[in-house]
């Protein structure tokens, strides 16, 4: 077969491939260009509807209403409203979830909520040795506010490490660097057994990929909403407390907005039931409805179509690099099992973060994460099979 034959295979595959995605059709709600954009990863794309959405919030809302938005837009009820939106998405049922506040504050709230859950006797956490550093670190602090010893351990490991003293379990369902997916029905059910808490980070998992909270038990979850949930640069995390913890969850955030009565300015605190236990202060309306307004790209899609689709993408993007790199530049450090993959491809690569730069330079955008990795998310409601192609042509071009 001649090289340009050969070069062309892939690309008729992605031709075909893009004509029978049932997902290509929603692209167009998204504000795109030419440059190929592999990463929603960490910042997805804007939703057409936003950009309308938050002008009405800023000139008629905040305006025209002013305060009475409080009621008349919904402000008040934003939290619960859009955590209801997201619950489909990550496997849950209605009353569960409530928006507001950063990842790394969720992360708090579960993880002391957690220990005190568990009661006396058990103090000690286990994180993920892996996790993204601010995981740890929060990690670390509530070990030291609640008395708790600290143990790191590889996901892998927490079955053999869990004991009678073990509080609470902080993974992350998908790894940041490397896009392995850890199996979160079988490590919940471990961390049960033991009779421990789960507290899963969703962050590079929901809207990639079923996660099916209520279905396995999980106890506890946090997550972001700019990554594959496309709600903008800082949109408010959210935070997950199963229905039958929520009567004894006891926040270390206590704060006015989470109160039973919060409008009664009481300076004993009472807290509101459900999961409006997880809200703190004034919820930050502006970023929480670009964020409902995003998620209305949700509507009608199922999360399985959208895992098939990203396995489908990642699976012909590998096929692709295999096609046009050159042997032994680039190495795959993303499982090649579909059960342990999440929706990126990370590659190591010697000189990464200069061939990211020039990636880029030539209309292909993923990202670099020291010390030598090529990073590509694959947001499937807006990459098709040509993006992959192209994304591996031109970093085979790259490294020619």
């Amino acid at each position: 077969m001649s090289e340009r034959a050969s070069v062309s295979a892939p690309a008729a595959r992605a031709a075909e491939l893009d004509a029978a995605d049932e997902l290509a059709g929603l692209r167009k709600r998204f504000v795109l260009d030419d440059v190929v954009y592999l990463d929603g990863n960490s910042l997805g794309a804007l939703p057409a509807e936003v950009p309308g959405r938050v002008e009405d919030v800023v000139r008629r809302q905040w305006g025209e209403l002013r305060i009475r938005s409080w009621e008349e837009s919904g402000w008040w009820t934003a939290p619960e409203r859009i955590g209801d939106r997201i619950a489909p998405l990550v496997g849950a049922a209605a009353g569960q979830i409530v928006v507001g506040d950063s990842t790394s504050v969720n992360v708090f709230k579960a993880l002391v909520g957690a220990v005190r859950l568990a009661g006396e006797g058990r103090d000690e956490i286990l994180v993920d040795a892996t996790t993204f550093p601010t995981d740890g670190y929060i990690a670390a602090s509530a070990a030291r506010m609640t008395g708790c010893e600290l143990r790191p351990v590889d996901p892998a490991e927490v079955p053999s490490a869990l004991g009678p003293r073990t509080a609470a379990v902080l993974l992350n369902h998908v790894d940041y660097r490397t896009g392995r997916c850890y199996d979160l029905p079988s490590l919940t059910s471990a961390i049960h057994a033991a009779g421990a808490l789960a507290v899963w980070d969703l962050c590079h998992s929901a809207g990639a990929l079923p996660v099916g909270l209520d279905e396995h038990g999980v106890d506890l979850a946090v997550g972001c909403t700019y990554k594959y949930l496309n709600g903008g640069p800082g949109s408010p995390a959210y935070l997950y407390v199963r229905a039958g913890l929520q009567d004894r969850f006891d926040s270390p955030l206590p704060g006015w907005n989470s109160h039973a009565e919060p409008f009664a300015m009481s300076s004993s605190y009472e807290p509101a039931p459900g999961a409006l236990r997880g809200r703190v202060g004034t919820p930050d309306i502006l970023s929480m409805l670009a964020l409902e307004a995003a998620l209305e790209v949700w509507d009608g899609v199922s999360i399985d179509s959208v895992r098939a689709k990203s396995l489908a993408l990642t699976d012909f993007f590998l096929e692709c690099v295999s096609a046009y790199v050159p042997e032994g530049r680039v190495e795959s450090v993303t499982p090649s099992a579909h059960a342990e993959r999440g929706s990126q491809v990370a590659l190591r690569c010697a000189d990464a973060g200069a061939v990211m730069k020039r990636l880029i330079d030539k209309g292909v955008v993923g990202d670099f994460r020291h010390p030598d990795i090529l990073r590509f998310g694959f947001t499937p409601l807006y990459v098709g099979f040509a993006d992959a192609e192209r994304a591996a042509r031109v970093l085979a071009e790259t490294l020619s």
